[in-house]
Parts: structure tokens; sequence; C-alpha cells
């Protein structure tokens, strides 16, 4: 199992502090010792990071995060998009894998951190009102943006991390950051005539295998051939990306 390096730190912590436990356990009852262990692998598949590789169709936007879908709303805009746009929020619950990936190829052109609450990340107001941190892309022609990902703290993940900077180049599906314990993802692209919704509330999403969203292409003329898929490549698969 492929372990996430942002989660080091609290393995290191876990095993240490569960170790005694499970030492005290024995001496007490042997049995007690089973907890601290299945705490130590629960931490273990917490900060799991399974490899992700797929082809992709051009116009397709791959999910940034594993979880459920607990939102597909339509928005009157978003700063940096003009005209309406689609959000679809992504709840990661204890039990999911919690590096985020890049929806699209493309340029990152803003990354912005903000304070805030520690709403539970299921709770409709968690986006707008907790601690969060975004980021704006400028993806390859011929898809359409800007397209906007966004990390949102949980009532329990204390941490958001992206290693992700202005100016950096991600392919799709490529890593770019974390959050820890629990959180909420969201992807947010602008609103064109044949935008297709691939998602919908409750559905189960895999970050980096899941399409949400195809859009039309801003040119028919440069866009390659329907027939042609696009690998994510190795690159998808190097680094994790981060702030804070």
């Amino acid at each position: 199992m492929l372990i996430a390096k942002e989660g080091l730190r609290e393995i290191v912590l876990a095993t240490l502090v569960l170790g005694v436990l499970a030492a005290g356990a024995v001496w007490l009852w042997s049995p007690l010792a089973g907890l601290p262990l299945i705490a130590w692998i629960w931490v273990l598949s917490f900060f799991r990071d399974p490899p992700r590789r797929r082809t992709y169709a051009p116009g397709e936007l791959c999910s940034p995060a594993d979880g459920t879908v607990t939102e597909v709303s339509e928005l009157e805009g978003y700063e940096g998009i003009s005209g309406p746009v689609l959000r679809i929020g992504i709840f990661l619950s204890l039990f999911n894998v919690h590096v985020n990936r890049s929806a699209c190829s493309g340029r990152v052109r803003r990354v912005h951190y903000r304070r805030g609450e520690f709403l539970d990340a299921r709770h409709p107001e968690s986006g707008s009102r907790n601690e969060s941190n975004t980021l704006w892309f400028d993806p390859d022609p011929p898809l359409p943006g800007p397209v906007v990902l966004r990390q949102v703290a949980g009532l329990v993940a204390r941490r958001i991390i992206c290693h992700a900077q202005p100016g950096d180049d991600l392919p799709i599906g490529a890593r770019f950051g974390m959050i820890k314990f629990g959180s909420r993802t969201e992807l947010i692209i602008p609103r064109r005539q044949n935008t297709e919704i691939l998602v919908g509330v409750g559905d189960r999403v895999r970050g980096g295998l899941t399409i949400l969203a195809r859009q039309p292409l801003v040119s028919e003329d440069c866009s390659p051939p329907a027939s042609e898929r696009r690998p994510a490549g190795p690159a998808a698969e190097v680094g994790s990306a981060g702030t804070g």
C-alpha cells in the first residue's frame, strides 16, 4: 500500500502512542491490544495513496477527490468566471482517500487560502464559511475555462495541504495536495450550452478516475478527433501538491 508523504508525521506519532497503549493492554489483558492495532491500521489506511491511471476524452473533467457527491448546483457566477457556473461538491469521509487531484490539464493561475470555520463538511454552508484553499486553472485548449478547485476543511479536518503554485503546469489526474481527516472538495466550471454533468447527488466518485463533467470544446476546428484519448501520463503519478 502506497502512503502519502504528507501523513508520515501522523503515522510516526500514531505508531509511538498506539504502541505504548498496546504494550499496556498486553500487560493488563492481552485481547485489549487489538484495539490500538485496529486504530493504527486505520491511520495507515487514511493516508493511503493508490496509483490512479486512465485515459481521458477531450472535454472531460475528472473527479478531484474520492468521496460522495453531496451537491450539484448552478450558480449565477463565481470569482474569475464570467457567466453562470456549475458546482459539484464532494464529501470525503474519514474512510476515503484524501489525496486531491487536478480535474483537468492546465496551468495554475492563482492559489488563495482563506481562514474560516470548521462546520461539518456535509453542512450546506460549509463551502462558504469553512477554512478553504482555492485554485484557479487555465485549462489546456480547447477545454473552456477557468476551472476552479476548492479544498474545504471539515469538522475534523484541521489542515489543508496544497503543493501547487501559480505558474505550475499539471496534467489531468495529477496529485496536488490533500486535506487531513474529513473534508469537502469542490469543482466549479463554466456553464456552457452543452455542458454535461455525469454524476448526481449520492454518487460515489474516485479521484482521477470518475468523470464528473464533459465540456463542449472551445473550437471544434482545433479539437482532436473524438476517437483519440489523452493518457494521464507518468507525470500524473509524480508528486503530491501543498500550502499549509
